[in-house]
């Protein structure tokens, strides 16, 4: 894809920053991030299969999920604390295998006119080794295989 995705991991510091661009208006971007039947066609990397218990993505609401990939299974939940509408998300992310690690995470969709637009996303760990275990857990793999696939998805549904 003609769009990098920009992953930053400070020394020192419990954070992990991102960002993206797409070839898409924020709105399109925002209702993938929003529609249960949208995130579990691109969430996550190639080869996984997904399957979401539930998901509401609005403040409020809450989502777990899980991926599959030759019988290894990996479980995801959390909370949505404030949802703006192709603006903002803050949520919590917990990954079942590393217990009692919960990130808290902030995803904001800037327009940058003509059609496209970026995510800005910062995540806060309870400490820089939890931080280190997502960082070296494939993360930054999977983040950009879902972004692939989400531009892949918005291509089908926009020329559809």
């Amino acid at each position: 894809m003609s769009n990098a995705l920009n992953v930053t991991v400070p020394e020192g510091l419990p954070f992990i920053d991102y960002e993206r661009e797409f070839d898409f208006p924020v709105a399109d971007v925002f209702r993938a991030h929003a529609d249960p039947a949208l995130i579990g066609q691109w969430l996550g990397p190639r080869g996984m299969e997904m399957s979401v218990d539930h998901y509401d993505f609005s403040t409020g609401g809450s989502y777990r999920y899980t991926h599959t990939r030759d019988g290894e299974s990996y479980e995801f939940s959390g909370v949505f604390h404030t949802v703006r509408e192709n603006e903002f998300a803050i949520q919590t992310f917990e990954f079942h295998g590393y217990p009692d690690v919960v990130s808290i995470e902030s995803m904001t969709f800037h327009d940058l006119g003509d059609g496209r637009c970026k995510i800005v996303g910062h995540s806060v760990y309870p400490s820089v080794e939890a931080r280190d275990g997502m960082a070296q857990s494939g993360m930054e793999e999977g983040m950009g295989d879902g972004y692939e696939r989400l531009e892949e998805l918005l291509g089908k549904t926009v020329a559809a």
